[in-house]
């Protein structure tokens, strides 16, 4: 995946840990930057599984932004970047850090961060 010009993205993007294998495909999730903004924030993308450099859809909004103090002030403000994934009993837990200088943890039940993702996806191709 590259930034694109016109999206939230457009000025760098970043990967996290490994894709996470999925019936709809690979889960992705990565960190990014528009030339607009000063913050980072965290969206999910979505792979094909046989073949995981095509990109079948990326996220809209942001699943992750800094709003915490802890995000927000630090060796670099307004950063959250993905360091890590893992899912345990069906829940995805998302190691992330928090203005370069703290480290944190984040929840969701991964079955409705596929839904959204297939839903926003579904919505978007019309």
């Amino acid at each position: 995946m590259r930034p694109r010009d016109t999206a939230w993205d457009s000025k760098r993007i970043g990967i996290s840990a490994p894709p996470i294998e999925t019936p709809h495909g690979w889960l992705l999730l990565y960190h990014g930057i528009s030339k607009r903004t000063s913050h980072y924030s965290v969206r999910a993308a979505l792979l094909d599984i046989n073949d995981p450099t095509k990109v079948l859809y990326r996220t809209e909004d942001s699943i992750l932004d800094p709003k915490m103090a802890y995000e927000r002030e630090g060796i670099v403000s307004n950063v959250v970047f993905p360091c890590g994934a893992v899912v345990i009993r069906g829940e995805l837990f998302v190691y992330y850090g928090g203005a370069d200088k703290f480290s944190a943890v984040a929840t969701i039940a991964t079955k409705d961060l596929l839904s959204g993702l297939l839903r926003e996806a579904k919505f978007h191709r019309k």
